[in-house]
């Protein structure tokens, strides 16, 4: 265990064998089952609560030769994005302590950053993967999601909900989604989209890191514009979370923090529930429309660096995320570029269903030119 606590429970005895993840230890966060370890989904009620079998995906790691290390912090219940449980603790970023690793799969993003483990498994339901390996600068892959089983997953929202891999380099993240099964050979070769008018506001250092990115890329994206500001997409997004954990967890003790969150999907009037679904639907449409001419849309992963644990999050962090999971698209996370003050900032690519290979190369071509890479400095 480090100060950074990121890990909640780990087995320093645990085995690996042969195969395509030989040698790879494994984090899996704490809402995934890993037989013998705590499966509570970082809920306090559950603490002592242990999982008695391997999800299918942890199963499917094991039997590629990985070794599975240990449980990791997260949100209660899944449901935010900085990582301050209020029942396990807050987990520190590694390149900054007293900040936030991003969330809700926050203890995967820091133990890999920080090198605790070679691959964590995190969960994304908005962004929960992507945000997390933009604020520790690693690398973060939301399968398209039907791609993987969600057996032995504690779930937010099911149709939003898919469980992914963060890694330190993209050979290791692409052969774990391998394992998983995550992974289609399509290739696209299509020019890609930039959204226009999506009413984010982007930090300035992130802004200039996306300047970058657009420079590197082989040929400029196509402008293209949703119908719905992002916001507005993000809030029908958590107003569905809502209204499912809320049904799920009515007789879970819960913190007051998650209680308030809970009640806002019960108490969603009809008429605004039966707009949130329509604009749902119609992004999906879109989404899908657009990666289908395309080929797939660039945007910064997060809108905003990490920030302290003290502040409250930023409520705009998945904006530009949740998009993927609406329409139930692949999405990788990548570093692209620093801060004035030394924070990284992540990129993020929706692709079309089918064409992984085609995303993970585009993501290759990028980190070769952005070369945005860089392990938390000793001390952080």
């Amino acid at each position: 265990m480090s100060d950074l606590n990121a890990f909640l429970y780990r087995n320093e005895d645990a085995q690996g064998g042969e195969g395509l993840l030989a040698g790879i230890s494994v984090g899996v966060k704490a809402n995934i089952m890993v037989a013998g370890m705590p499966f509570h989904a970082g809920i306090g009620s559950w603490a002592d609560r242990r999982a008695t079998r391997d999800a299918e995906v942890v199963a499917r790691l094991r039997a590629a030769g990985a070794r599975v290390v240990g449980i990791l912090n997260m949100e209660e219940a899944a449901l935010g994005s900085k990582t301050d449980n209020p029942h396990f603790g807050p987990t520190h970023n590694p390149h900054r302590h007293g900040w936030s690793p991003g969330g809700s799969s926050g203890g995967s993003g820091a133990a890999v950053a920080a090198g605790e483990c070679d691959v964590a498994l995190g969960t994304d339901t908005m962004g929960s993967v992507r945000i997390p390996a933009a604020h520790c600068g690693v690398y973060g892959f939301k399968p398209a999601n039907d791609a993987v089983s969600q057996d032995g997953l504690e779930r937010a929202e099911p149709s939003l909900d898919v469980i992914g891999p963060l890694a330190r380099d993209l050979d290791t993240l692409q052969r774990v989604a391998q394992a998983m099964g995550a992974v289609s050979n399509g290739i696209d070769d299509h020019t890609g989209a930039i959204l226009l008018d999506h009413g984010v506001e982007l930090h300035p250092d992130v802004a200039l890191a996306f300047e970058a990115v657009l420079a590197a890329l082989p040929r400029p994206p196509a402008p293209v514009r949703l119908e719905h500001p992002n916001s507005r997409i993000r809030y029908a997004g958590f107003i569905k979370v809502s209204r499912y954990l809320a049904g799920e967890l009515a007789d879970v003790a819960v913190s007051p923090r998650l209680a308030k969150l809970l009640s806002y999907g019960p108490r969603r009037p009809t008429p605004d529930w039966a707009e949130d679904q329509a604009v749902l639907a119609a992004t999906a449409l879109q989404m899908e429309q657009i990666v289908a001419v395309h080929g797939w849309l660039i945007a910064p992963t997060v809108p905003n660096p990490a920030f302290p644990l003290s502040e409250a999050e930023p409520v705009a962090q998945a904006d530009f995320t949740c998009l993927a999971n609406v329409a139930g698209l692949p999405a990788l996370s990548l570093p692209m570029g620093w801060t004035a003050d030394g924070l990284p900032v992540g990129v993020q690519i929706i692709g079309r269903k089918g064409c992984d290979a085609g995303l993970f190369a585009l993501a290759r071509h990028l980190d070769a030119k952005l070369g945005a890479y860089r392990a938390p400095s000793q001390g952080a």
